[in-house]
């Protein structure tokens, strides 16, 4: 084995870690949401972005922003916002100056929701970092997670 071959292993095994990492990280959340809230992370991420938006200039994203917020195609997010829509949770609407820009709302239902899921997802984050803690192959990424700075 070459040096370059070790280092794209040790690449490969950090990758694989990762992704182990939030995929214990994500079923734990969506588990707690699902029981607590009847929400998915998906939609719970969802709503969470889009709650932060503001009315001035700049302030509310496009579609295609909020697929990228969330990590989802632009068609995925589109159904799940039309999911959201039909529990009555959000609400889209024309953008005023460019007719083709299509801006999505938080109604007060989902701001209610998203107030009463936030502790229950913040909860169940800090116990999934803390049993992934436990696992000597998750501990150092765990610990970078914990030390991120906030607004990274």
């Amino acid at each position: 084995m070459t040096a370059t071959d070790s280092a794209l292993t040790a690449l490969s095994q950090g990758w694989c870690a990762l992704s182990l990492l939030h995929g214990r990280i994500e079923t734990h959340i969506e588990r707690a949401l699902q029981a607590g809230h009847d929400l998915s992370v998906r939609e719970y991420s969802l709503l969470d972005v889009l709650s932060r938006q503001h009315s001035g200039p700049g302030g509310h994203l496009r579609m295609h922003q909020v697929a990228d917020s969330v990590v989802l195609s632009q068609s995925a997010t589109t159904r799940l916002v039309s999911r959201l829509e039909d529990r009555g949770l959000l609400s889209r609407y024309l953008c005023d100056t460019d007719r083709r820009g299509i801006y999505t709302d938080v109604s007060p239902a989902g701001l209610a929701l998203l107030a009463e899921a936030r502790p229950t997802n913040d909860t169940a984050l800090r116990e999934a970092l803390d049993e992934a803690a436990l696992k000597p192959e998750l501990a150092l990424l765990v610990a970078a997670v914990k030390n991120t700075p906030a607004g990274v």
